[in-house]
């Protein structure tokens, strides 16, 4: 979830160089419906993200056979379904032992294909499955405790749009020195700063008006969102960047496709569960 987003081409395009208003409305659209099914079932919350991560696979596939690896769909979309129904079932443990299981499935599916480009596509379905399930995975473990399950999804989200929103307004209003200029030439550190205040204030209201916790552990969950989340986003600008790609697709207006949305929620799941499985009581 970056604050650059290259969009489609728009009549009216921002400043920032994205249909504001299609973004906005999807934004609120996506928004609304992930809150209104965490509060009404949590397993409906996890059927809601186990289809959104099936759509960000299927994308990643596709992207990178433009790079030349062939990642079979099967064994990816089983593998998917198995480590998110794993995680919400059986917590940690049982995702890592239904990752582990899919790796082995998708080293013995290609097999059949022969040698040529063995290692190529193998590492690109590894990759594959540690970086959008696996992350993902995280996202349905927090929502795992009874008490406070859904609270603790809605900091994360809050954590990572405030990064999203305070970097993108700080970028057009007061950028001017670039973070990555090769990599992604409209972050400046302005946004970077911009994205921090947000993010951590976001952190602070998060844990103790939802999470009944202490303000500095919001502190320090809205640190280490900001730089995962700016992690995220940049690592997946490098991935389109090496394949040659705008937008993973063009499903949601001015957003590109569903993994241009969930680069920085990926990256920063696993920290958020981190810290408030630690310091936050359930």
């Amino acid at each position: 979830m970056g604050v650059e987003s290259t969009p489609a081409p728009s009549p009216s395009p921002s400043r920032a160089g994205r249909n504001l208003p299609a973004a906005i409305a999807v934004g609120v659209g996506l928004g609304a419906l992930i809150l209104g099914s965490l509060y009404w079932q949590k397993v409906l919350f996890t059927v809601l993200v186990l289809v959104v991560v099936l759509v960000a696979v299927d994308e990643m596939i596709k992207a990178l056979r433009t790079g030349g690896a062939a990642i079979p769909r099967i064994p990816m979309f089983a593998g998917t379904t198995a480590m998110l129904a794993s995680a919400y079932f059986g917590g940690p443990m049982a995702l890592l032992v239904a990752l582990a299981l899919t790796v082995l499935a998708t080293i013995f599916w290609r097999m059949p294909g022969g040698s040529i480009g063995f290692v190529r596509d193998v590492s690109a379905g590894v990759f594959l499955v540690g970086y959008v399930p696996l992350l993902a995975g995280f996202a349905i473990l927090l929502v795992q405790p009874d008490a406070d399950g859904p609270g603790r999804v809605v900091t994360f989200f809050l954590v990572v749009v405030a990064s999203d929103v305070g970097g993108y307004v700080a970028g057009v209003l007061f950028g001017k020195h670039p973070m990555a200029p090769t990599i992604s030439p409209k972050k400046s550190w302005e946004g970077f700063a911009g994205s921090a205040l947000a993010c951590v204030g976001a952190g602070i209201a998060g844990v103790v008006w939802l999470l009944d916790g202490h303000w500095w552990v919001g502190a320090i969950v809205g640190a280490v969102a900001v730089l995962t989340a700016t992690v995220g986003d940049l690592g997946e600008s490098m991935i389109k960047r090496d394949l040659g790609i705008k937008d993973m697709s063009n499903l949601l207006p001015g957003h590109g496709g569903v993994m241009d949305r969930l680069d920085s929620l990926l990256a920063t799941a696993p920290i958020v569960w981190l810290v408030l499985h630690l310091l936050v009581k359930g």
